[in-house]
């Protein structure tokens, strides 16, 4: 740290190895999984399986020609046990260390659904390697605003490498799925990385309700950005609130773009919302209007969209969700309490 030009103070972070090892043991989804951590000459410090007989070794053939042309990017590797693997890593721009997590091709081989468990296994277990570093770290070090803005800055870096090497894997894992498939799994992780986007402009303090909203449906609005009228009050919210209410805006607009008022020149959606204080604590009520689609006609069965919509709005917000089929046009009703934070 320098003051005035003049070095004051020398910081540094040496933690045991064991540490990691075990953080690696404890990420490890089964025994199909290897997962490693190598420094910066790409070597392995901590790894499952086999820690004993890979520590210090360099990372295997493809594996290291890649970690030495870009920081982040899935490929097919064969481990340093001679296994073929579906790999993919990214490297830490604060500490220069890798992170590589990959599972054996054989076991990919399996049904559609399941694929789409481990692509999302994957974006986890990397999201969850990357805040425990940057917790580890920020807990470690002496505190302060220059530590602070760091933290943040490693996270929303973490983020979004871990939504690209989603993206990534996504594409191996949906080559025999269908274009329609693929574009729904693009859009719902799009919409996730519009809203940490916006979250990272705020430095994870939260965001406004109507930003949230704003970006969740700008792709649908390319042509006519006057095809959906907002209007409330300005809602200040938690980021856990932000991430969830834009991936439920974002299923809206895409079932109204495909059977709704955005699937026609004519129709308008109008987006209203208002604070509710008739209780303890205070409730949002976010109401979705169309008018002027094509002729309404409830379906015979939800679609995964719609449960998705109605399962968020009761799990993950404690609040619920309504869809409407009226003469005139859909109307999705999405109510849910407000964070203190917000």
């Amino acid at each position: 740290m320098l003051r005035n030009g003049d070095v004051v103070y020398a910081l540094s972070f040496s933690p045991p190895i064991a540490i990691f090892q075990k953080l690696v043991e404890q990420q490890r989804p089964n025994d199909q999984w290897t997962v490693s951590l190598l420094d910066t000459k790409a070597r392995v410090f901590a790894r499952t399986p086999n820690p004993g007989e890979t520590f210090g070794k360099q990372a295997s053939g493809a594996l290291y020609d890649a970690m030495s042309r870009t920081p982040e990017a899935a490929l097919s590797t064969v481990s340093l046990d001679g296994v073929a693997l579906s790999s993919a890593f990214t490297r830490s721009q604060l500490t220069g260390w890798t992170v590589v997590a990959g599972v054996t091709e054989s076991s990919l081989i399996a049904p559609l659904w399941r694929n789409i468990a481990i692509t999302s296994l994957i974006g986890g277990i990397l999201l969850l390697v990357g805040l425990t570093f940057a917790v580890r770290m920020a807990t470690t070090i002496a505190r302060g605003e220059m530590l602070h803005n760091l933290l943040i800055e490693e996270l929303n870096h973490r983020v979004k490498n871990t939504l690209a090497l989603m993206q990534a894997i996504a594409v191996q894992t949906f080559r025999s799925a269908s274009r329609d498939e693929r574009a729904k799994f693009e859009g719902r992780l799009g919409a996730l990385a519009e809203a940490h986007n916006l979250l990272s402009q705020e430095k994870w303090a939260g965001s406004e309700l109507r930003d949230v909203i704003a970006r969740a449906v700008r792709p649908f609005l390319l042509s006519n950005s006057d095809r959906i009228r907002m209007a409330g009050p300005a809602v200040p919210l938690s980021p856990r609130l932000a991430v969830v209410l834009s991936m439920i805006v974002h299923e809206i607009a895409t079932n109204a773009a495909k059977y709704g008022a955005l699937s026609n020149e004519t129709g308008r959606v109008t987006l209203d919302w208002e604070v509710l204080a008739d209780g303890p604590t205070p409730r949002l009520r976010l109401i979705w209007t169309e008018i002027g689609g094509p002729p309404v006609t409830a379906p015979v069965q939800r679609g995964f969209g719609s449960r998705l919509i109605e399962r968020s709005a009761r799990d993950q917000l404690g609040g619920e969700a309504t869809v409407d089929f009226l003469p005139r046009g859909v109307v999705c009703t999405v109510i849910c309490t407000l964070d203190e934070a917000s």
